[in-house]
């Protein structure tokens, strides 16, 4: 059942028919040539996302951490992933970054009992399941997890990038057991974030706590380069509080005021030891995209 509920990646490389990516391949790695970051272009037809080569300066920007595991997975470290993950081949997921009419944007803190990234800040998404496309899969996630209901005709949608997600992040927390290529959207909604806070309905099985982040926020959060050593010098704070209002949610879905350190969202992915409540390294990737599309004419 499991093979065909997922919708997985297909690769297709100098005009070759598409093949099933491999779930130890590095997709970056399959159109770069090694560099993390790639122009690609994508479809989804017949229940099978394919990933071309893009021409540069069009189609959609690719990109992986400098510490993906894939990337740096050893022939030994392959063959000791358990030959059932082997097989799963590379998923899709969906990623929405909902635009409120006044510019700010939704982020949700994942259960901490989520087997997958639990306690990271991440945008409204999940898996695209047959005979959805990206943006219906989107708009699914987004009722499911958060309770609000848009209509595909009153989003405009558009494809920001594609992150390669690896979880673990990092060898050093063990092997790979999943391996996505997620697919950040960009929704513009006519209503402000308190509009839409009103009919904010989340499911307490996936999301702790909600925020919406402004332009400012967004700076500091895609300051912290993950995987970069730096003193907070570096970030760019802007006169930002201390502490920041979140909603948090109770195991029974009501939403309460609360506040969260600032430390918490400029927060780096540790490279040891247990992981941090923090902003996902791939939300960080397609939240500078959304501040360089406001910058665009």
């Amino acid at each position: 059942m499991d093979k065909v509920r997922r919708i997985l990646v297909y690769v297709c490389k100098d005009r070759a028919a598409p093949q099933r990516a491999q779930f130890v391949q590095s997709i970056t790695g399959h159109f770069s040539d090694g560099d993390d970051e790639v122009n690609v272009s994508c479809s989804l037809e017949k229940n099978q996302f394919t990933l071309y080569r893009g021409d540069e300066g069009r189609g959609v920007r690719l990109k992986r951490p400098a510490f993906c595991p894939i990337k740096h997975l050893s022939v030994t470290e392959a063959a000791a992933i358990p030959l059932d993950v082997q097989q799963r081949g590379v998923d899709v997921g969906v990623a929405i970054i909902l635009q409120s009419a006044n510019q700010r944007v939704l982020l949700t803190r994942r259960a901490k009992e989520l087997r997958i990234f639990p306690n990271v800040w991440v945008p409204p998404g999940g898996h695209v399941e047959p005979d959805e496309t990206l943006l219906d899969a989107g708009l699914r996630e987004l009722k499911e997890e958060t309770g609000l209901k848009l209509e595909p005709d009153e989003v405009s949608p558009k494809i920001l990038g594609l992150w390669e997600s690896v979880y673990p992040p990092m060898l050093s927390r063990g092997l790979p057991q999943r391996h996505h290529i997620v697919v950040y959207m960009l929704l513009h909604s006519s209503l402000t974030h308190l509009q839409l806070q009103d009919s904010l309905r989340p499911s307490p099985a996936e999301v702790s706590a909600c925020l919406w982040a402004d332009r400012r926020l967004v700076r500091a959060i895609v300051s912290a380069v993950d995987g970069e050593d730096g003193e907070d010098a570096e970030l760019q704070l802007d006169d930002l509080p201390s502490s920041i209002s979140v909603s948090q949610v109770s195991t029974e879905g009501a939403l309460g005021d609360s506040s969260l350190p600032l430390a918490v969202f400029v927060s780096r992915a540790p490279a040891s030891g247990p992981d941090v409540e923090r902003v996902s390294t791939g939300t960080k990737f397609a939240l500078d995209l959304w501040l360089r599309s406001l910058d665009a004419p």
